[in-house]
């Protein structure tokens, strides 16, 4: 098999990745480990950036994204039983942000890619990525119970982080910059109409909660918890009963409680893979970078990495310039790291230590007093959350 981009990874990042392709008229093959059943089910980000969403509306996978998704305006800041909101669209010359699960974004890209695009193989597991310094990478796969060969002028390893693709890169040429946070998130989906209409963060003396939302009838919360935690160790109503103290408020407003469909923790973690690319290897999401969730980049840096890439590939087919293909990894980089450092601000901004100080306490609380207070303060909390330019 002979393709121009092989494209390893069926998330958000190598779906959209293949319709930018076909919309530019180069041929990719999109491989994906796993079923399609699961790939649509996979409960990841619900936050799209404002330019995030304006790429999808362009690629043609926004129409059911503006019927069905909730745009919002601002987030709120819930600190010593305080509420303060942060209006994006004033702070941000009209900026705001789409809340649409990846699981949505990901079903339309499919269906746009298997009725229009090249071919997706679910089930064709990549095992390793071979040549990629020279000018005719390979990518060995498994699929139907058969090892095949797939041919390609480049290959973009969009298989998280855990893939075959970072690792083809020598380990000599490598740099990782990487934190780990000694707590987690326990997060739920619940039957229940979300309790306020946009996003609440808050910080508590017990630990960080978080109120979102998938859908106007289905609730999505969380709530910092000590590293290593197993989610079934917590009961519905024990759950319930922690979140209402963590968002407790001076005023009269009330937590909803509903029916707990799904929990699971997530593990906090920064970790930046460079450079991100190799020859002809190219990486994309979480195969080259991971962000603790509270930032809500993840996906959107993804989505960031593969408009660079198709734009330089396309910027070579027009020109035969390499110039944007060779820059890939520096300006990916850029804004990776103000991610990375958005997201890190984020997380210390809210979150509680586990050894943390009464110093570090009051220091924590005059940043979000300064926030409060402050529109430079509040700008560049309302920039930064809903979207880094995409070069």
């Amino acid at each position: 098999m002979r393709t121009t981009v092989g494209i390893i990874g069926a998330g958000p990042a190598g779906l959209l990745l293949a319709r930018l392709l076909h919309n530019a008229g180069i041929d990719s093959v999109v491989l994906e480990s796993r079923d399609r059943g699961y790939v649509e089910q996979r409960q990841r980000a619900g936050i799209l950036e404002q330019g995030t969403v304006d790429v999808l509306r362009a690629a043609g996978a926004g129409a059911r994204m503006d019927r069905e998704g909730l745009r919002h305006d601002g987030i709120e800041l819930r600190f010593a039983r305080r509420r303060h909101r942060i209006d994006f669209p004033a702070l941000t010359g009209g900026r705001s942000v789409m809340v649409y699960a990846q699981t949505e974004v990901c079903k339309d890209l499919i269906a746009l890619q298997l009725k229009e695009g090249g071919p997706l193989l679910f089930e064709a597991e990549a095992l390793a990525v071979e040549g990629a310094g020279t000018d005719s990478p390979r990518v060995r796969f498994r699929h139907e119970g058969r090892e095949d060969v797939l041919e390609c002028a480049y290959v973009v390893g969009c298989d998280g982080f855990w893939g075959v693709a970072r690792k083809a890169i020598p380990e000599e040429l490598t740099q990782v910059f990487e934190r780990t946070y000694p707590f987690g998130w326990l997060g739920i989906l619940a039957d229940v109409p979300p309790s306020h209409d946009e996003l609440v963060y808050a910080r508590h003396d017990r630990g960080f909660a978080l109120l979102s939302m998938r859908s106007p009838v289905v609730s999505r919360l969380y709530l910092q918890v000590p590293e290593g935690t197993d989610a079934e160790s917590w009961s519905d109503e024990e759950i319930w009963d922690e979140l209402e103290r963590r968002f407790e408020t001076d005023d009269d407003w009330r937590l909803a409680r509903g029916p707990i469909t799904a929990k699971s923790v997530t593990p906090m973690r920064s970790h930046v893979h460079e450079p991100m690319r190799h020859g002809r290897l190219f990486l994309a999401g979480d195969a080259a970078h991971i962000v603790p969730p509270t930032g809500a980049k993840g996906l959107n840096l993804a989505v960031g990495d593969v408009v660079t890439f198709a734009r330089a590939l396309a910027h070579r087919e027009e020109t035969g310039s390499e110039a944007l293909l060779d820059a890939y990894s520096q300006t990916c980089l850029r804004r990776v790291w103000q991610a990375e450092r958005f997201s890190y601000e984020m997380t210390t901004l809210l979150h509680r230590a586990p050894e943390v100080t009464p110093f570090e306490d009051r220091i924590q609380l005059a940043r979000l007093e300064r926030l409060a207070s402050a529109r430079a303060a509040e700008q560049d909390l309302a920039e930064g959350y809903t979207g880094f330019a995409l070069e």
